[in-house]
């Protein structure tokens, strides 16, 4: 019923405790996970997992905060990319909380896995952070609305949503929503329209309440259903249905049925 667009089952504190997380993903409803890459280094064991379980699926990209790695290319992705359970480019972005200086190398990693994107027609999954303004000026600089794409663990302004609502891009919520000092994001939820809304949990980040500050897991993502539900005034297992059925469209699932 429910899908949990992002998380990180290769980190520490996840993998080694893997057969019971995808015990408590069956018994919470939670179908699918969306596995998202954060340094090619690291990626055959993001693959590893997709490769492992029917109900995984994997991304390929390098996040922002990462330096004095290996710097990803376009066609580099775009080979990794052709495997079938990779779905999607990503997570790419910028992020100007974490680092400082001249983060000219982050906006050129950003545009490389834009292209790619591009060329293998996947979406791309973007983080950004303290980075709106350049965020979407890149975004549409290199026509990433050919590609389309989520921004996760949203928590931009109402303002920045409506930019990327209009570059066809879907917004996707974390545990943050539940969080009681997060009424401008519920506000964002309430304007969102529910074919663009998709639930994640950033596992191990950012658990929802009533499990803030513990490690978090897929099989949290139904309580940021829960959050959705209330602010639309729809049923939790209909926020379920809906956004995973948006995950299908954007990732186009019909197309990768055995």
């Amino acid at each position: 019923m429910f899908t949990d667009s992002h998380c990180h089952l290769d980190f520490p504190g996840l993998i080694e405790h893997l057969p019971d997380l995808l015990d408590r993903m069956q018994q919470a409803k939670v179908s699918r996970a969306l596995c998202i890459s954060v340094q090619l280094e690291d990626f055959p064991n993001v693959l590893a997992l997709a490769e492992a379980h029917d109900m995984l699926w994997a991304t390929a990209g390098v996040h922002p905060d990462y330096e004095d790695i290996q710097e990803p290319t376009v066609e580099g992705l775009m080979a990794l990319a052709q495997h079938p359970k990779v779905i999607g480019i990503g997570e790419t972005g910028l992020d100007y909380y974490r680092l400082t200086g001249d983060l000219t190398w982050q906006r050129n990693r950003f545009r490389t896995h834009i292209q790619a994107a591009k060329a293998c027609a996947k979406p791309l999954i973007v983080h950004t952070r303290n980075a709106g303004e350049d965020t979407l000026k890149i975004l549409r600089e290199e026509g990433a609305q050919q590609c389309g794409g989520i921004i996760h663990c949203f928590t931009e302004t109402l303002d920045f949503a409506r930019a990327a609502l209009d570059l066809g891009f879907y917004l996707s919520f974390s545990g943050i929503v539940s969080f009681k000092n997060a009424a401008d994001l519920r506000e964002v939820v309430r304007f969102t329209p529910m074919d663009r809304i998709l639930i994640e949990t950033d596992s191990p980040y950012l658990a929802p309440v009533p499990f803030r500050g513990k490690t978090n897991e897929p099989s949290f993502v139904p309580h940021v259903a829960a959050v959705i539900a209330r602010e639309k005034d729809l049923a939790l297992e209909d926020v379920g249905r809906m956004t995973s059925h948006n995950f299908d469209r954007l990732f186009n699932m019909a197309a990768r049925a055995p």
